[in-house]
């Protein structure tokens, strides 16, 4: 600030003459001091205000040289101790469990992992539910700890792997459309049974199909027919013998009538097992037409 000062000199002539003098004037006067101290003093307390706050989350957050709380920093990545809570995505390359516990995913509305691709496309995804687990990907393979594979699903069919599928269910196992396996077994000491309530039961095999009862009976029950049909080779019943309870007998008849017009037969069996049949007569029949 400068301010000019007039005084009066004396000169020669014995007149007076003015004189001018600058004087400099520095520094900040009046209320823009108060407003500068005012500033400085404000800019003080937000200081120690966030000094106090940093050293509050500090303690809070238990900030320590190998991490944060429970969230240590090592070479390998982070390791979390405890419980946490997620509020955003996570994302990582690999998640596990300490070698004496579980790892438990939880959430109120439900967890989703999601695989994406170079593109960031989704190319699998798993979401568990409140009420239902979803899957998505292109096949499905579960594996044992030995690296077996145990099933294996894709858009093309599924695949147990294992060599036993074990149905362990008291109404056992409903399928809609046709079963193709080598073996169906019944668990020891338990019934096997194969049933179609509304359809027909039909078994097919390139190469014969093979009924084995080791304890107890075989009972093939049909509301209709019973058709046993080979189309090139025979029909083997291996037992110690084979009864048809139930098959109807004819009466031949010797006198006014011709036995002809009835049409009857009898069932003949050879002793290598081969049944045939020989039109009825008085007696049997069986021995003066063996076709064995």
């Amino acid at each position: 600030m400068v301010r000019e000062q007039y005084l009066t000199t004396t000169d020669e002539s014995g007149s007076l003459a003015p004189v001018t003098e600058y004087l400099y004037m520095i520094g900040i006067y009046g209320w823009r001091k108060r407003c500068l101290y005012m500033f400085v003093l404000l800019l003080l307390i937000i200081l120690v205000v966030n000094f106090a706050l940093t050293i509050w989350i500090l303690r809070v957050m238990w900030f320590n040289t190998e991490g944060m709380g429970y969230l240590q920093v090592n070479a390998d990545g982070l390791r979390l101790e405890g419980e946490s809570d997620f509020l955003f995505p996570l994302y990582a390359q690999e998640i596990d469990s300490r070698e004496d516990s579980a790892l438990l995913v939880h959430s109120s509305e439900n967890v989703t992992l999601n695989a994406r691709n170079a593109n960031g496309e989704v190319t699998g995804s798993v979401c568990v539910g409140p009420s239902q687990a979803e899957g998505f990907g292109q096949h499905f393979n579960i594996s044992s700890n030995h690296d077996e594979n145990l099933f294996y699903a894709d858009a093309n069919g599924a695949a147990v792997g294992k060599g036993k599928l074990r149905v362990t269910g008291p109404e056992g196992a409903f399928f809609e459309h046709s079963v193709r396996t080598p073996l169906v077994k019944a668990v020891l000491n338990k019934e096997l049974r194969l049933e179609s309530p509304t359809r027909s039961l039909s078994m097919d095999a390139p190469k014969g199909v093979h009924v084995k009862a080791l304890a107890g009976n075989v009972d093939v029950t049909a509301h209709f027919n019973i058709q046993l049909h080979s189309t090139a080779g025979l029909l083997i019943l291996d037992a110690e013998s084979v009864r048809l309870p139930t098959l109807p007998e004819g009466e031949a008849r010797t006198s006014g009538t011709s036995q002809e017009m009835y049409n009857l037969y009898e069932v003949c069996v050879c002793p290598s097992g081969k049944f045939f049949i020989s039109r009825a007569g008085v007696s049997s029949t069986c021995s003066e037409n063996q076709d064995c």
